[in-house]
């Protein structure tokens, strides 16, 4: 099951395209949900009437959307909910199982609109992996997929979900980068030893991989290398960690992954760090 939140402005349409596409590849069902929230003295200017009618009519367009679509051949699903908007997309994440969150995003740098905000709570607080869509483009299929790696300890869930990505798109081409931060030799020798390994268990899995190390940031941020990167192996979607940069506590996103987040026009798949459905040894 894919849960998609929907708002019925653009990218959320977008996002559910996006998720018809990939609910084809690995015979998913999706769920569509939208949320209502609670703004304060305004709701009571709302007679119950009015709120039920408008529950309805939400409802129906909902529905509408499911049905626009029905020749793709997916069943659909339509919920309701109020409350605040993060919450209840995970809440019912979990009571329907979902294999993952699509949703649509649009946070920028510098600016965080209000759906961004909301998308990345739900990220932040996601027990499965997120992904977000903030790009008009829509791909039906998967050519690769950039999977930034670091040295923590994390990087074997990363590349057990890129595998099972891979694997569903027909083996999809995995582009493995690395940022080096440091000038400690014995660090970069670590660096290039890992993505080595990772790059050699992935061809052991028949994935067609290729490895880059960039080495001078010429005054970039990760993020930004990293969306540099994406454009230039015309990746499909981005993985990362939402956890990468500290482990002080569960709610935390880190800067560079919320930048990714916020700034890539490409898909970005966010992995939530201590599921191990898909774990791997190399």
């Amino acid at each position: 099951m894919i849960l998609v939140p929907i708002d019925f402005t653009d990218i959320t349409i977008v996002a559910l395209d996006q998720a018809v596409n990939l609910a084809k590849v690995i015979g998913a069902e999706i769920t569509l949900i939208n949320v209502s929230e609670d703004h304060g003295l305004f709701n009571k200017y709302i007679s119950n009437s009015e709120a039920d009618e408008h529950k309805k009519e939400v409802e129906r367009n909902l529905e509408a959307l499911g049905n626009d679509r029905s020749s793709s051949g997916i069943t659909f699903h339509t919920m309701t909910a109020h409350g605040k908007i993060y919450e209840k997309i995970n809440e019912v994440a979990e009571m329907i199982n979902a294999t993952l969150i699509l949703m649509g995003t649009s946070g920028s740098l510098g600016i965080m609109k209000f759906i961004g905000s909301n998308t990345l709570r739900v990220i932040r607080e996601s027990k499965i992996p997120v992904i977000s869509i903030k790009g008009k483009n829509i791909d039906p299929g998967l050519s690769s997929i950039l999977l930034p790696l670091d040295l923590s300890k994390e990087t074997r869930e990363k590349v057990s979900k890129a595998i099972w990505l891979s694997h569903l798109y027909g083996n999809a081409r995995v582009d493995i980068v690395s940022i080096n931060t440091s000038s400690d030799s014995f660090i970069k020798s670590k660096i290039k030893r890992q993505d080595h390994q990772v790059q050699t268990f992935l061809q052991s899995k028949g994935i067609d991989t290729t490895l880059k190390i960039i080495n001078d940031r010429k005054g970039k941020s990760i993020a930004e290398c990293i969306l540099g990167y994406a454009t230039v192996v015309n990746a499909g979607i981005i993985m990362i960690m939402t956890q990468q940069e500290s482990n002080i506590t569960k709610m935390f996103i880190g800067s560079s992954a919320q930048a990714i987040i916020n700034g890539s026009e490409i898909p970005v798949m966010s992995v939530i760090p201590g599921v191990h459905k898909y774990d791997v040894t190399f």
